[in-house]
């Protein structure tokens, strides 16, 4: 008897039919804009890249301004959208997962591969390597982007 009375005063809504309120379907977006040319100067990356040698490194291996205009790869970068997922807010956690997820590949492969055969071994190694570099590379990239997008 108590536990009708308990039970009559409780009531269940479902949650199913309920239109989610404003502010929840709200999409969040970031109204910063991202000054990528000025935070380039506040880090003072073109200076640490001339103290490191890389562009006497990159001229020496034949890669000099004049090489970037004649193969347009200014052009291909916007077309490619590099410069506009430089400064899309997205991007950082992008390439932090595909970093992780390439670096796990590389032990599930070799793991989930049997070594039955030399050939298997070798894709092993290679698939290992890939994704060891690549997970290195998109790693350093999401943290490089990153610390492009900061506004200090």
């Amino acid at each position: 008897m108590a536990a009708n009375s308990i039970c009559s005063s409780l009531s269940v809504h479902c949650m199913a039919n309920k239109k989610p309120s404003p502010s929840a379907a709200r999409t969040i977006t970031s109204s910063k804009k991202v000054k990528l040319l000025t935070r380039v100067e506040q880090l003072k990356l073109l200076t640490k890249a001339e103290k490191a040698g890389l562009l006497s490194l990159a001229e020496k291996s034949g890669f000099s301004l004049s090489t970037i205009e004649r193969l347009g790869l200014l052009t291909k970068a916007e077309e490619f959208g590099v410069l506009s997922a430089a400064t899309n807010p997205e991007t950082p956690g992008t390439l932090f997962t595909l970093s992780l997820g390439l670096l796990l590949l590389g032990p599930v492969f070799v793991y989930l591969v049997p070594e039955d055969q030399s050939w298997q071994v070798v894709v092993q190694l290679v698939v290992a390597l890939v994704s060891v570099l690549g997970g290195s590379a998109a790693f350093a990239a999401s943290g490089f982007v990153s610390n492009l997008q900061k506004s200090d």
